[in-house]
């Protein structure tokens, strides 16, 4: 029994010594600003996509859409004549000399069986005498290009026939020519070969799919960083256009790209991407460079979590005096950042600090301007833990409310770059590009976030090649 009281005994000295020792900090809490969606003010970015086509691409789809035969008109009735057009070699399409930047020339291969009705109806009684044609020739047509509503458009001209042989007509069995009788034949369905042309084309060249395809799986937003969560998310909002222009074997076409850049801190955000809205807007000339304005948004709750990982380890005051964070929460009061301290050890209880929150472009750092203690806190210091309200101490442990997105923007950078160096979203699309140093912009703060707008210049390109 003896032994069991000098035991008891112990342990109340113990707890009246440790109680003498830590003290209890009773502190008020700072109320945070009622929570309002995150809303804030955003500053879109401009990306130039110039897209270059081959003609020989086009060249490869209008062959496919053009097989065979490619115009009948059966109804003799209606017009006194029956025509059937079929290609019969490889459509080529190429610049044209005449206008080499704003037209085509396409080389038509083809042959034409033409039945001609000629004859009367007299008395009810039909007196018709039926002739056929048979045409074996090259025709040669201009068209000029533009882009509307996402297609290339092509307004074709007939402009030659070159024939391979003489036209013939059947006269009692045998082929005789006729090439006086065939040439103002031709006006008949020259019409019909010029929207033949044009329909391919622009059947061919449709770049909504293409483009908008591409754009959803670049704006799917992707972690740049898994250690601090981050993710990077582009909302397009409008897409720009020049007119189409050739240069040699190429067509070209300036196209911009107004969207949102984010940058988010905490799990995978939710992709934007509405096809449905985004509308395409002819524009006279897009520029070469590109600015990029990305949003870094740091959640309070996800900047708490890096913080209090600062603090791991880390120990303030000195001698017997001591305490440590065990955690980091912050919020917005009144324009300033609330930073409460939940510390152990000579101390326990919670410290408030509050500052402004700035932008360190060297370091790429986050941190907290003329940081001090709240009102409350620092009066209870005062007259309870003196020694905790000693400059250096608070300078120490604001050289831990910081946080850096240095490995947040090179990691960006680096996941970006993989878009930007022979990316391909489709096959036969290509995405490159590159990008110059990120500047600073501005911090504004919302009641759930700190925001970071940060500037990036470059140059991206989108070369088509096959397409398919």
């Amino acid at each position: 029994m003896k032994f069991l009281s000098s035991s008891v005994l112990f342990i109340i000295l113990t707890l009246l010594v440790s109680c003498s020792t830590s003290q209890k900090l009773a502190t008020l809490k700072p109320e945070p600003d009622d929570a309002s969606p995150l809303i804030y003010d955003s500053n879109p970015s401009f990306i130039n996509l110039p897209i270059t086509v081959k003609l020989k691409d086009i060249e490869n789809q209008t062959n496919t859409l053009l097989n065979g035969l490619i115009y009948e008109d059966n109804d003799i009735e209606d017009d006194d004549i029956e025509i059937k057009v079929w290609k019969q070699a490889p459509i080529k399409i190429q610049n044209d000399p005449a206008n080499a930047d704003k037209k085509i020339k396409t080389i038509l291969p083809l042959k034409a069986n033409i039945k001609y009705r000629i004859g009367t109806k007299k008395l009810g009684v039909e007196l018709y005498d039926v002739r056929e044609f048979n045409l074996n020739g090259v025709i040669t047509l201009s068209s000029e290009v533009a882009l509307t509503n996402w297609k290339l458009n092509t307004k074709t001209e007939f402009k030659s026939l070159d024939w391979n042989e003489s036209p013939t007509m059947t006269v009692f069995g045998k082929n005789m020519p006729i090439t006086y009788l065939a040439n103002p034949a031709i006006s008949i369905f020259k019409s019909k070969i010029e929207k033949s042309i044009d329909e391919a084309i622009e059947k061919s060249m449709d770049f909504k799919p293409n483009v908008l395809s591409a754009l959803e799986k670049i704006c799917t937003p992707f972690q740049m960083n898994e250690t601090y969560e981050t993710w990077l998310r582009i909302v397009p909002l409008e897409i720009y256009s020049t007119n189409a222009k050739l240069k040699n074997d190429l067509f070209l076409l300036d196209m911009g790209m107004k969207c949102n850049m984010e940058t988010l801190i905490g799990k995978q955000p939710e992709s934007k991407f509405n096809a449905s809205k985004i509308v395409l807007k002819p524009v006279a000339k897009i520029p070469n460079q590109i600015t990029t304005n990305i949003a870094a948004i740091s959640s309070y709750v996800d900047a708490s979590k890096i913080m209090t990982k600062n603090f791991a380890g880390q120990e303030f005051g000195s001698g017997s005096k001591k305490v440590t964070v065990k955690n980091v929460e912050i919020w917005h009061k009144d324009g300033k950042m609330v930073i409460a301290l939940d510390v152990l050890g000579s101390v326990n209880g919670t410290i408030y600090l509050n500052g402004f929150p700035q932008y360190n472009p060297q370091t790429k750092e986050i941190y907290f301007d003329k940081l001090d203690y709240v009102l409350d806190t620092k009066s209870k210091l005062m007259r309870t833990a003196n020694w905790l309200t000693h400059g250096y101490i608070l300078k120490k442990m604001e050289e831990s409310c910081r946080y850096s997105i240095q490995s947040n923007l090179d990691e960006g950078k680096k996941n970006i770059a993989v878009y930007l160096k022979n990316y391909t979203p489709m096959p036969g699309v290509f995405i490159n590009g590159k990008m110059e140093d990120i500047q600073f912009d501005k911090i504004q703060l919302t009641n759930q976030a700190i925001i970071a707008f940060i500037k990036i210049n470059g140059t991206v390109s989108v070369s088509v090649d096959g397409l398919k």
